[in-house]
């Protein structure tokens, strides 16, 4: 078994080792030399994927913190003595010298798998903190998208309340009665008069019932059977002694076709003197 130089690292931790830990490491490390000198050499390599630190001992701090001192100092001579002992088994054991060698670099591999160790914790912390930082973002993100979406709710809230309220649809009015006049000569001025506002035909009521009177004296069924219009087969009739060829050149539609209907013989009359003459108010005799 190879020596341990009384100045080197791992001296000091075995002075300060309790003394039945003392007694029994030489035991401990033949043993683990032994089963170490057993584990083929492609198995030496550590794979990749076990460097990896499990989750049970990234707590390895907090842990450590509640240790005793008698049990730190045990723990530190276990892993110094297991960090020789792997040494050992890395390098050939033919001369004392390269024993003293590994021994004394025992310390060292011990510090470097230790700042290893303390590495991978570090990453395995970042990664946490990293994860912590996504999870605060997306649950404000949540958060926003959240707050946007009452806001939108409210504003439409507010724009319906703010509108104003439709009217209910008002049911169609009825159609208009037709004004009823009275089948008399009043009514019958009035009725021609109204039919010829709608198509501009000139006339007043005391002027069309003036030349009423001057033709026919009132009656719609007025007839002149002695005058030339007579002679020639076209006798003037109604109210305004109108003839069958002026009646149907100026016949308004909307009226009967019929020189005897009182209406549509004013009408007809009207819209042949207002042709002529400028209007029925410019006759002052036969037209």
């Amino acid at each position: 078994m190879p020596s341990i130089k009384p100045e080197s690292k791992i001296s000091t931790e075995l002075r300060m080792a309790p003394e039945h830990l003392r007694n029994e490491l030489p035991g401990y490390l033949r043993e683990l030399q032994t089963n170490l000198k057993a584990v083929p050499g492609q198995l030496r390599q550590v794979p990749g994927h076990l460097r990896e630190t499990p989750r049970h001992l990234r707590d390895v701090p907090a842990f450590a913190r509640n240790l005793t001192r008698d049990q730190r100092h045990s723990a530190a001579v276990i892993s110094g003595a297991a960090a020789a002992a792997v040494a050992l088994t890395l390098v050939p054991t033919t001369s004392s010298a390269d024993e003293n060698r590994v021994v004394a670099d025992g310390p060292a591999n011990s510090a470097v798998l230790s700042e290893g160790l303390h590495g991978q914790l570090g990453d395995v912390q970042e990664q946490q903190e990293q994860a912590a930082e996504r999870a605060a973002d997306a649950k404000q993100a949540a958060e926003a998208k959240a707050e946007r979406e009452r806001e939108a709710r409210a504003a439409d809230r507010s724009k319906r309340e703010a509108a104003p309220q439709q009217a209910p649809e008002q049911a169609p009015k009825a159609a208009e009665a037709p004004q009823q006049y009275p089948n008399n000569l009043d009514g019958w001025i009035r009725e021609a008069m109204a039919i010829m506002d709608e198509h501009d035909i000139p006339g007043t009521y005391d002027r069309i019932k003036w030349n009423i009177m001057r033709e026919s004296s009132g009656d719609p069924n007025a007839i002149n059977d002695w005058d030339v219009n007579a002679r020639n087969g076209v006798p003037s009739i109604g109210l305004l002694q109108v003839i069958k060829p002026t009646f149907d050149a100026y016949h308004v539609e909307g009226t009967e076709k019929s020189q005897w209907d009182p209406v549509a013989n004013i009408v007809a009359a009207c819209n042949y003197a207002a042709d002529r003459y400028g209007s029925i108010d410019n006759v002052w005799s036969a037209y």
